[in-house]
């Protein structure tokens, strides 16, 4: 049984909450979208955040993303779907998601450096800090996604002939 939410998001203090979304903004202008929404999703799966994996793979998904990349995420660095590029990312995100694991390790760091720019490297390490941020927000409160519904539209049936 899921249980009820224990603290509303919209409760959370707002200049804090406010800065939190304004940084999500940073991040979406400097980082590829696609990479960033692998690793919220990453991140989420490793933290165990429905709210968090509900959401930004309902974002993915109407971004583009293929739902074959969506569920074989897991499996990351076996699946031939991700590039060299994606791997280093999304190693670097398991790293610092289980920093107390993985100490963010050199071999981890080095491979980074081998397909990003020490300012990419920064949005980056900023990007798997936020997300891991609102995977506590969201797991400690017990948020619940509400997914928008569906669009619907009308079709009209054609007037005879």
């Amino acid at each position: 049984m899921v249980e009820p939410p224990r603290f509303e998001l919209k409760d959370m203090p707002q200049d804090a909450y406010r800065h939190l979304l304004q940084l999500e903004g940073l991040l979406a202008q400097h980082l590829d979208l696609t990479l960033y929404h692998l690793i919220k999703l990453r991140a989420s799966q490793i933290n165990g955040c429905a709210y968090c994996l509900e959401m930004h793979t309902d974002e993915a998904l109407k971004h583009g993303e293929k739902v074959e990349r969506i569920t074989s995420l897991d499996g990351w660095h076996e699946s031939p779907l991700y590039s060299d590029k994606e791997r280093a990312a999304l190693a670097w995100t398991d790293e610092l998601t289980l920093i107390s694991e993985k100490h963010a390790s050199r071999e981890a760091f080095d491979e980074l450096k081998r397909h990003f720019t020490d300012e990419e490297i920064g949005w980056l390490i900023i990007a798997v800090v936020q997300i891991n941020s609102w995977n506590r927000i969201a797991i400690s409160t017990r948020a619940q996604y509400q997914r928008a519904p569906a669009a619907v539209t009308a079709t009209k049936t054609p007037e005879p002939a």
